[in-house]
């Protein structure tokens, strides 16, 4: 008697009870007579709402560090308490400081700079007390530079001598020279005097000599100087924070601030030191 005939299809639906692992190795099922890996499942709404806090956790700790980098390093924003800037600065305006000047950016005649008090300009306040989570808060954003520091030790000024120059007030005509050269300023507060005091000085290496354009109210360089020789009103240039560049609030205001160039465009350099 002959051997039965096995039945081909009959062996292979026998071996296809065990599945087999795709190639990579990863086990596999069944879905609707195809197989997939099993990290194709959908995953749970729980799964896609921590994957979706884990992001934004992410992008806002990476947009705190770089605020914090770019308020360090390039600019920061503070804001105007007096009018001793008027009508150039109001109160409350805010205004942003670029950190390149003095740097990699030289000072320039007409420079609106801000600078840290060197020594008995402001009176000494009190500091403005915020408690509980609003104060941390707002410290917090000041800290990295998402909100303007309301600094009581800062002024802010415009440069009016560079190391060296020959400042003079005043001519016949109530105007200030510089190095010999008779000045124009029209981003003074309408109605001011150049300044009411009279001063002959020279502005030491490594300083500058600034002045506010509301000059009947700004207790600036000339009221600092009591030799009468620019050695102590003037500004120590490593004191300087950076350079105000823009209003950017109240919105109705914002706006690039101008050196006025054309202003000092005649004054030459100092031909030395004092």
């Amino acid at each position: 008697m002959s051997a039965p005939e096995t039945d081909p299809v009959a062996e292979g639906q026998e071996g296809s009870e065990v599945a087999h692992p795709e190639p990579d190795g990863q086990p596999a099922h069944e879905e609707g007579g195809h197989v997939t890996p099993e990290d194709a499942a959908p995953q749970g709404p729980f799964r896609l709402f921590t994957a979706a806090v884990r992001e934004v956790v992410v992008v806002v700790v990476m947009a705190l560090v770089l605020s914090f980098v770019v308020k360090t390093w390039l600019l920061q924003a503070f804001f105007i308490p007096s009018g001793s800037m008027e009508d150039t600065l109001l109160v409350g305006d805010r205004v942003i400081v670029s950190k390149l000047t003095p740097g990699p950016v030289d000072l320039k005649h007409g420079d609106v700079v801000v600078f840290q008090d060197p020594g008995g300009w402001l009176e000494v306040a009190p500091p403005v007390e915020r408690s509980g989570v609003s104060g941390a808060i707002h410290d917090g954003l000041v800290f990295v530079g998402l909100l303007p520091a309301e600094s009581e030790d800062h002024l802010i000024k415009r440069v009016i001598g560079l190391p060296g120059d020959h400042v003079v007030c005043c001519t016949p005509n109530r105007k200030l020279t510089i190095n010999d050269v008779e000045i124009t300023e029209p981003y003074l507060k309408p109605g001011d005097l150049p300044s009411s005091a009279s001063f002959d000085i020279t502005v030491p290496a490594g300083h500058v000599w600034v002045m506010g354009d509301h000059r009947s109210d700004s207790e600036d360089s000339r009221f600092h100087d009591p030799s009468g020789t620019g050695a102590q009103g003037s500004v120590p240039i490593d004191d300087i924070t950076g350079r105000a560049v823009a209003i950017v609030w109240p919105l109705g205001r914002a706006g690039w601030l101008s050196d006025h160039e054309d202003t000092f465009a005649a004054v030459p350099e100092a031909t030395a030191g004092p």
